[in-house]
Order: C-alpha cells, then structure tokens, then sequence
C-alpha cells in the first residue's frame, strides 16, 4: 500500500507530467531507497547553512518543473567547494526559466549505475540495470526483467553486465557492496509494482555504488500522459 505522502507527491506531479528531482528522492526515501542528504530551497541563505551543516564540496542543481533534463540545460554542478561557488550557481539558476529553487545535496562517490523502470502495454513493469552516468547511451551495458525481481533475481542482473568485474573489484579497486545493490534493486521491483497505475518510467540515474552502500544521486519519474 501506497502511503499517503506517496499519494501527495505524485497528485503534485499531474500538473507538469512528472515530479521534480527533490519530491522524486522524497518518494523514494519514504519507500526505504537511500538518497543523499539534501536541501531544497529558494533562499539562499537557507542553501548557504545547509552546505556548512554536511560541509563542502556539495551538488548544486536548480529545481524547475520545466526544466526535465537538468544536466543539458546546465543545471548541475559539480563539486562546490565555497561560499562564492554556491552563489555563483544560485545566482544562475534563478534566471532559468521556471525556477523553483536550488537543490543542494551532499557529494557521494562510487561505481555509476542506472536503475530503471517502465511500465510495458503487454509485459507490465519492467526493470533495467545497466552501468550508469552520461556514458549510459554509449555503452549500451544493460539488462532487463520483469518485476518484482527477488534477491537471486537481483544478483543474476548484476552478473550478466558486461562491466560486472568493475563492480566486483578490478585492477586493486574495491568492490562494491552487491548486497546493497541487490537490496535496492529488488526494493524497488516491489515499489514499481505499487506504482504501476501511477507512472509511466523512472530513471535513477546515476546510482552510485560504492565498498559500503549504493545511493540514488539523481532521479527522475515520468508520469502517463493524459
């Protein structure tokens, strides 16, 4: 069962077609997937004490309901590492059509996935893995499954990536924590199949594993068209 906040961040979502990145990672908290410690807000004073409360370098994206693809419009950056930085971006941002403010959010590091689902006319939910971030289009590394996905389920997706020895430790890097990926992604099969009448697909991308856990440091949900 849906709760009730869940309910309220997608009836929100129905004006645009689809919910914003700091609603999207509210959701996907709520469902028990693990986001990164963020600030949303359209002062900057409030982005300022937040970025001194985890301490630099943070993310800094601008939030906008017309603004899907954030990172092609120039929305994201990277590595803030001072007070200037950040008002830099603040200051750029809210000249962005339709701003709603700025998502600061603390820097996470690891293995970049994706981690996605799309609600199929004959198959019904269907989840992707793949090796994740800008290169996601180039590398063509993904697989598929129907939901809801159990645990060996889960684990058999990591293992037929192409990739999957860099997730399992290559070349002296540490490898990633597969139980939590595996956990993730198998959390989130459960939760797609709750939300099959409710959206249409959802891109968590990039998903970033490291030796300790895999945090979601974008997300993106589509609602269906009407």
């Amino acid at each position: 069962m849906l709760s009730q906040k869940i309910h309220a961040i997608l009836k929100a979502g129905e004006k645009t077609g689809w919910i914003i990145e700091p609603e999207a990672k509210k959701l996907l908290s709520l469902a028990g997937l693990n986001a990164p410690r963020f600030k949303w807000t359209t002062r900057f004073d409030d982005a300022l004490e937040f970025a001194h409360s985890i301490g630099y370098p943070v993310v800094a994206k601008v939030v906008s309901p017309e603004i899907l693809h954030k990172s092609d419009a120039g929305g994201v950056v990277v590595g803030v590492a001072s007070d200037e930085q950040l008002g830099a971006a603040f200051q750029r941002f809210s000249t962005f059509q339709g701003f709603a403010g700025i998502l600061v959010e603390e820097t996470v590091s690891g293995v970049e996935l994706i981690i996605g689902a799309k609600v199929d006319n004959q198959f019904g939910p269907v989840i992707l893995l793949g090796m994740g971030g800008t290169g996601v289009e180039i590398y063509h590394d993904t697989c598929l499954r129907m939901a809801p996905l159990k645990q060996k389920e889960a684990e058999s997706m990591i293992k037929s990536l192409k990739a999957h020895q860099l997730l399992e430790g290559y070349r002296g890097s540490k490898p990633v924590n597969v139980s939590a990926l595996s956990g993730m992604i198998t959390t989130f099969s459960h939760l797609i199949m709750q939300l099959e009448d409710y959206i249409e697909s959802v891109d968590l991308n990039p998903v970033m594993c490291s030796s300790d856990n895999c945090v979601i440091a974008d997300a993106r949900i589509v609602l269906p068209s009407k």
